[in-house]
């Protein structure tokens, strides 16, 4: 049998692909908008036809997977794709493993705690503990971060291998989320060079403005890393609470997640 009889088809002749692709185009722009744009603001953020925008939407909402605002003509995501969401984070294995370990850490913190996993070159928020203090962050579950400027991101590039690290930073973009964002990729080497050494990934306002994170990798049995948790809090508690404490507990929880996910 020939080489192309064994080669998997191309991504071009697969039937479909084309316009599920753009469809996944859309979907993506309207869940990562810090706000609900509306379909000319997406036609713009998705590099799209304004017509074509317009029949994407109408079918995507036909759906279930889009809702438009009465009022504003922004759109969100839809009830459907939420439902699907939240059954898919619930029946995740790792998810379920990090629960109880990432309570304890809230409980004794009271500080907000993320659980992120790679995504592409973005991490992804996929469970999120509120501090039970009055001054909260905007995220959520489904939130995607840079991995240059979260310290869940941070943490994670530290953990792989040089070789592989090399890999994403040569294509890695490094833009500005806040004036305090490193986009010199020789500083951000240095910061992963530390964060290996303590053990612990800090942002300290990078990723947003008056807010400060402590990241810490989950690492398995093989040494790579499962994903990455955080723990997050207002600038002022930042520079006012023990970091020993904070960095201490962290490694607890993710000893204690590591084990229950790989047992």
């Amino acid at each position: 049998m020939s080489k192309d009889q064994h080669d998997p088809p191309l991504r071009e002749e697969v039937p479909g692909t084309a316009a599920f692709s753009r469809f996944m185009r859309v979907l993506q722009a309207v869940s990562d908008c810090d706000d609900p744009p509306t379909k000319a603001r997406l036609a713009t953020l998705v590099d799209l036809p304004r017509p074509t925008v317009y029949r994407i939407v109408a079918a995507l909402k036909a759906e279930g997977m889009l809702a438009e605002s009465s009022g504003s003509g922004t759109l969100l995501p839809g009830p459907r794709l939420l439902s699907l969401a939240a059954r898919g984070w619930e029946r995740s294995d790792f998810r379920r493993a990090a629960r109880a370990p990432l309570a304890r850490l809230r409980y004794l913190l009271d500080e907000t705690i993320h659980l992120a996993i790679s995504s592409g070159d973005e991490m992804v928020y996929i469970d999120k503990l509120e501090s039970n203090r009055t001054v909260r962050m905007m995220s959520r579950i489904g939130t995607r971060v840079p991995l240059h400027s979260s310290s869940v991101g941070k943490a994670w590039l530290a953990t792989l291998d040089p070789e592989e690290l090399r890999g994403i930073l040569d294509r890695l973009p490094l833009p500005a989320r806040t004036r305090h964002t490193l986009t010199d990729r020789k500083a951000l080497e240095r910061q992963l060079d530390a964060t290996r050494e303590r053990g612990f990934s800090l942002d300290i306002q990078e990723n947003e403005e008056d807010i400060c994170c402590y990241g810490r990798a989950i690492v398995g049995r093989d040494g790579r890393p499962l994903g990455c948790i955080s723990v997050s809090m207002p600038r002022y508690r930042f520079e006012e609470t023990e970091a020993r404490k904070i960095t201490q507990a962290m490694a607890e929880c993710v000893r204690d997640i590591a084990r229950a996910f790989d047992a």
